[in-house]
């Protein structure tokens, strides 16, 4: 039986695997990456120290969601009333309203994929002169939203807490990748699917793949994909319903036609 290949690390794996089995498909986690909380400096430790300065909180993932999360219980046993969170996807959402207890605007309900692009739409984030904001994120990454935030006038503070690390990958899973021995490839990650690219060619670059965004869409063509499906975010029920239409799960019923 071949088997639907993820990449995403860690409890957020975990949870896309289990929204996979639970709908039939035959799973199989790939450990390329491991996220790793950075050691705090004494320039981070004021950093948390001054939060109740900031306005705005902007976190781009679930992983930034809980070392946030974690220096602010470490720091503030009540956390400092009057600024504003944001996250660009719903997962870190949650995560920080499950930690922390506090509200979280999102991309709007209307947009077609949780990104940094759609968030940037809120009105609340157009006119944000002298407003001292802080970017919750790793270690690289995109400049997308520091540089938009500037542009509109914030002073901003990208706070990087986290690195990602990649790990040797078995040599089974090389050759599956490969050679293209599985029935679909999900990735989240523009770094994570640029790496993975040098194992696809040449058989694994004509095997569906699943991104969680327009802009990865664009990368993946770029790296040589064909098969590319967009689902609508990067959460187990937008992955799962993109997958599902291009690959059903084994034993499914498919019409026919008569």
């Amino acid at each position: 039986m071949q088997t639907v290949l993820i990449t995403r690390p860690g409890e957020r794996g975990n949870a896309l695997a289990d929204a996979l089995r639970e709908r039939g498909y035959a799973v199989e986690m790939l450990p390329i990456m491991q996220l790793v909380p950075l050691t705090e400096t004494p320039a981070q430790r004021s950093l948390w120290l001054d939060i109740d300065e900031y306005q705005k909180i902007i976190v781009v993932s679930p992983f930034a969601a809980h070392c946030l999360s974690d220096a602010l219980e470490r720091y503030w046993p009540q956390l400092p009333v009057g600024i504003d969170y944001y996250s660009v996807g719903t997962a870190t959402a949650e995560a920080l309203h499950q930690r922390l207890g506090v509200r979280v605007r999102t991309p709007p309900a209307d947009a077609v994929e949780d990104t940094s692009e759609a968030l940037l739409t809120l009105p609340s984030l157009r006119q944000l002169t002298e407003q001292k904001i802080l970017l919750v994120a790793g270690e690289g990454g995109r400049l997308l939203m520091t540089q938009t935030l500037s542009e509109r006038g914030a002073r901003v503070t990208r706070s990087e807490i986290y690195r990602r690390e990649y790990v040797a990958l078995p040599p089974a899973a090389g050759q599956l990748l490969h050679g293209g021995r599985y029935q679909a490839l999900i990735v989240t990650s523009g770094e994570l699917l640029q790496h993975l690219a040098t194992w696809c060619h040449p058989g694994g670059l004509h095997q569906p793949l699943i991104v969680s965004s327009r802009r990865l869409a664009t990368l993946a063509n770029t790296l040589g994909f064909t098969t590319t499906t967009v689902a609508s975010g990067a959460t187990p029920p937008a992955l799962t319903a993109a997958l599902a239409r291009v690959c059903s799960p084994p034993g499914a019923d498919v019409d026919q036609g008569l």
